[in-house]
């Protein structure tokens, strides 16, 4: 079936299928999102456990999406894999140390004889939560604004020992927090996650003062995640964008690039808007009154939006890793991608992927048959 397609077809499904895994991952972020707010919703030893205990209950679902995002970008596109992580090694260091400092609070912050105390895995699941979520979301806007690198296409396959990628920049990674509009999105990132956590947790918690406080605090990161949004997307749709031309293989810079992207695929234009429209639903039903399927509108509402955006950075001829060292070196999802027996082969291991989204919906939902309160978590056997 899939090696009947060509070279090209798979190329485009397998950033499909990226779009989709990033969609999810941004959407499971809540967990992160809802370890920043454990001592602002939590105001007892109590609260703040069941607060934990509710995010560690889903805290995997997280990790193995990241874990699966992660492998699939080196199987499909590995130049990227090699370019990025191989140069801008500082940030996914920081990346990958928030998320090892996490699995480790879950783990023994209850623990019988902990010498530490639980406050301190509680700071851990902060900063994995609040730097996690935002250097993610500054590593994804410069899909758009770019970074520094070099490559060689030239020694890919000339079976030599000099380096094929190579970073300009002697702090691999770090510059990219200088740049504005990555702030922007990664701040609107943390905020968003913050708002999916409000949500998840209106649906998955028992307690009302929690709640009360919930819906306060709803307003509070909405606002500020709108104005991050907003800027980060007008300016998107204003900028020069770097646009492949599909003959030469030659990289430009063109007016309103991701602008034209967007109407220039009017399924990912609809769904884009149908996504935004979800998600500040999700929002403004759940501010009114404190509502517990909230995070059913603005989840998939998170998951359309993050693939429109990873749509808009790849297709109709767009350069979705863009060098601002050399404008020639820009990665596309043609001059990036594994060969074409590498993706025939992973397109049939992708037709696994609806069997795991069913097994993650499965397992929430037995999880989520009772929402959690005081009472569960003292009688729980097993205590985050």
């Amino acid at each position: 079936m899939f090696e009947t397609l060509s070279h090209t077809a798979l190329q485009e499904y397998w950033w499909g299928i990226m779009s989709l895994l990033g969609g999810v991952l941004v959407f499971l972020l809540f967990v992160q999102g809802g370890q920043t707010l454990i001592y602002t919703l939590g105001k007892t030893e109590t609260e703040r456990t069941i607060l934990v205990n509710s995010l560690g209950r889903k805290w995997e679902f997280t990790f193995t999406t990241l874990v699966t995002f992660g492998g699939a970008f080196f199987a499909s596109f590995p130049l990227f894999y090699a370019t990025s992580f191989g140069g801008a090694y500082w940030i996914w260091i920081s990346i990958l140390l928030c998320f090892i400092i996490q699995a480790i609070a879950y783990e023994y912050r209850s623990k019988p004889n902990n010498i530490f105390g639980s406050g301190t895995y509680e700071n851990f699941l902060f900063i994995n939560g609040a730097c996690g979520t935002f250097m993610l979301g500054v590593v994804v806007a410069t899909f758009f604004t770019g970074s520094k690198f070099s490559i060689d296409f030239n020694h890919i396959s000339g079976g030599t020992d000099v380096a094929i990628t190579r970073w300009e920049t002697n702090s691999h990674g770090l510059e990219s927090l200088l740049n504005v509009h990555n702030l922007a999105l990664g701040l609107a990132v943390f905020f968003l996650a913050r708002i999916l956590a409000i949500l998840y947790f209106m649906n998955n918690v028992a307690e009302d003062n929690i709640l009360m406080r919930a819906r306060k605090y709803l307003i509070f990161n909405a606002i500020p995640f709108l104005i991050f949004f907003l800027f980060f997307m007008v300016w998107l749709f204003l900028i020069k964008g770097f646009a492949l031309d599909p003959v030469s293989g030659e990289i430009s810079l063109e007016p309103y690039k991701y602008f034209h992207n967007l109407i220039g695929m009017p399924f990912i234009a609809v769904i884009f808007l149908t996504g935004v429209g979800l998600v500040l639903f999700g929002i403004i039903k759940s501010v009114r009154k404190v509502s517990a399927n909230g995070i059913w509108f603005a989840g998939p509402g998170t998951v359309v939006v993050v693939f429109s955006l990873f749509a808009i950075a790849g297709f109709n001829n767009t350069a979705y890793y863009p060098s601002s060292f050399d404008l020639q070196s820009s990665l596309t999802i043609y001059n990036s991608s594994s060969s074409h027996y590498t993706l025939t082969a992973m397109s049939y291991v992708s037709l696994l992927v609806p069997v795991v989204f069913a097994y993650i919906f499965i397992a929430w939902k037995s999880i989520n048959k009772k929402r959690i309160d005081a009472g569960e978590v003292n009688s729980e056997s097993h205590v985050y």
